[in-house]
């Protein structure tokens, strides 16, 4: 008989609690709740298999990479700020000690060493290997029913962050120190580039790889207008995050803040759509683009979008205009009710934030920022797969 998601979960979290913590409990004493999720994450995830794959044949074996990088995880899941708390946290804390695999403080790793090995697993991109690896062994056989689209502000410590214009100036000077922009063939390169439309449009006929690599990931400036109807600017990065039922991080996309959070969309819903079979996808009226509703149809799902006010206004003058106003479309009841379920992405941020370390960026550079939040986020996916096996 095949086994529902709910009771390969419940029979996980069965194992975990009959088996793992007491063998834990009598090696190291007794497990307070985060000792318990980080034993929980290195029982789901296969970080021994995927280490052992981006090991160099020749060389010098490197050292304590296993330890280091449930260390990660560890920080991620105890909210610290830094490494250098890490270390201080692992010298004190016997259980996480062993946990991680050291025995005494003296086989802690220096500093940085630890740096280098951060370096390596943003470099090889470790934590989204492990998170997509837990994404396939819980969610697989799974029915989705919703997925909640949306994007949240990381603010970053860069020095010197690259604004927009400045961007487009450097983009603009190393086209224009390749190719001469007075010869034909350059004017006909320019031609045939804005015959390609915009970057929603060209998305829809790239694979997955192109999508991701025509995102913009440099640090810059972003600004949203709150619920408040504040503006609010930071200086760092944008993630976007697709959530599912449960309040599980399927994917995530690490982005330049000024990056408008549509250009995100058919990039973060191929990847979804290739982890996960899902129903309905919502999203705010950030991504109501006719391109973003029709892909999304295109690959046999619900688009629910809020619609934007510019398609029109609610309440139009009836005064005759030569070119009279459309009334804003709204969303039937029954959609109203479903869209109501995509607050769970902004819970998701919320303790991403506040419990996981996405606040504490401390880091710098795409790929580390990247790195430390996908530690978070993985931390997060097990703890609320382990909680939807938790009797209610």
């Amino acid at each position: 008989m095949q086994l529902t998601p709910r009771q390969l979960v419940a029979q996980f979290a069965q194992v975990l609690q009959e088996s793992l913590f007491p063998a834990l409990e009598t090696a190291t004493g007794p497990l307070p709740a985060s000792m318990r999720l980080l034993a929980s994450i290195t029982a789901m995830i296969p970080l021994g298999r995927i280490l052992s794959t981006q090991r160099a044949a020749t060389g010098r074996r490197a050292k304590d990479r296993y330890a280091m990088a449930t260390a990660f995880i560890a920080k991620a899941v105890l909210n610290l700020a830094t490494t250098r708390d890490l270390i201080a946290r692992l010298r004190v804390d016997e259980p996480l000690r062993r946990l991680c695999g050291w025995i005494s403080p003296s086989a802690i790793p220096h500093e940085s060493k630890f740096s280098r090995a951060f370096a390596q697993f943003a470099a090889t991109e470790l934590p989204q290997q492990l998170h997509e690896a837990v994404i396939a062994a819980t969610q697989k056989d799974r029915l989705i029913g919703h997925i909640a689209r949306d994007a949240t502000a990381i603010p970053a410590r860069e020095r010197y962050p690259e604004t927009t214009q400045q961007r487009e100036r450097r983009l603009a000077e190393k086209a224009a120190g390749k190719k001469n922009a007075k010869h034909p063939k350059g004017r006909l390169a320019r031609a045939k580039a804005s015959e390609r439309g915009t970057r929603i449009k060209r998305q829809r006929r790239q694979k997955l790889e192109v999508m991701l690599r025509d995102l913009p990931r440099t640090c810059d400036t972003g600004t949203k207008r709150t619920t408040s109807g504040y503006e609010q600017t930071w200086r760092g990065y944008k993630l976007h995050l697709d959530v599912a039922d449960g309040q599980l991080p399927i994917s995530a996309v690490l982005t330049s803040a000024s990056l408008h959070d549509s250009q995100v969309a058919i990039p973060l819903m191929t990847m979804t759509a290739k982890r996960v079979v899902h129903l309905y996808e919502l999203m705010d009226s950030a991504y109501d683009a006719d391109e973003i509703h029709e892909h999304s149809r295109q690959m046999n799902h619900v688009p629910i979008i809020a619609p934007h006010p510019r398609r029109g206004t609610k309440k139009p003058s009836q005064l005759p205009k030569v070119f009279p106003n459309q009334p804003t479309p709204e969303l039937t009841w029954a959609q109203q009710e479903r869209y109501k379920v995509r607050t769970m992405s902004e819970r998701v941020n919320a303790r991403l934030k506040d419990e996981f370390g996405a606040s504490k960026i401390r880091v710098r550079g795409a790929a580390k920022v990247m790195a430390h939040l996908m530690f978070g986020v993985l931390a997060l996916t097990v703890d609320q797969w382990l909680r939807l096996a938790a009797p209610s």
